[in-house]
């Protein structure tokens, strides 16, 4: 995703955001705005498919169990497990987790210590079990709002609302 981004507009959008169940709603410059997984699809030609992934709702993915993953992922499994770090991981899990924290999920800082839902992320993906990813980004963007993925993708949705962007800096 790439485009021109307005910072100064997009933290306005993220100050009027609330979310209703599946949708996002904002107002900027008498815009209303709803994010409906349709919108979504629009912006980032994803699909509203697949296992929706989010804090606390892990137990979506059948059958996973989050340091029983992780040991199999080390490169030594004899290796007692004191948190979840990424330079333990065998070369193929270790890429999928930078993938997946610094580039799908990004996060401002701590990149090697891995959270519950970064190891389904990596498990679903490792094991080929769609990810609803509208939904993943959708529930990080909530979290990680001045993150520079979820200003374009949020710049998208001013552009997609036709806010007027005429006066702003990008």
């Amino acid at each position: 995703m790439y485009g021109n981004t307005f910072p100064d507009i997009v933290m306005v959008f993220y100050t009027n955001l609330p979310v209703d169940g599946e949708n996002v709603y904002s107002h900027v410059k008498g815009v209303d705005m709803e994010i409906t997984p349709t919108v979504w699809t629009a912006i980032t030609g994803l699909k509203y498919l697949g296992v929706r992934i989010n804090k606390g709702k892990i137990s979506v993915v059948e059958d996973f169990n989050k340091i029983q993953y992780y040991v199999s992922c080390l490169k030594n499994p004899h290796l007692k497990v004191k948190g979840f770090h990424v330079g333990a991981l065998k070369l193929n899990e270790r890429i999928i987790a930078f993938i997946v924290t610094w580039m799908l999920t990004p996060r401002g800082s701590n990149h090697v210590i891995l959270t519950e839902e970064d190891l389904v992320l990596i498990y679903c993906i490792m094991k080929n079990i769609k990810v609803n990813w509208i939904h993943a980004f959708k529930e990080h963007m909530l979290k990680s709002m001045r993150l520079s993925f979820f200003l374009c993708c949020s710049s998208k949705f001013l552009q997609y609302f036709e806010v007027d962007l005429d006066e702003e800096l990008s």
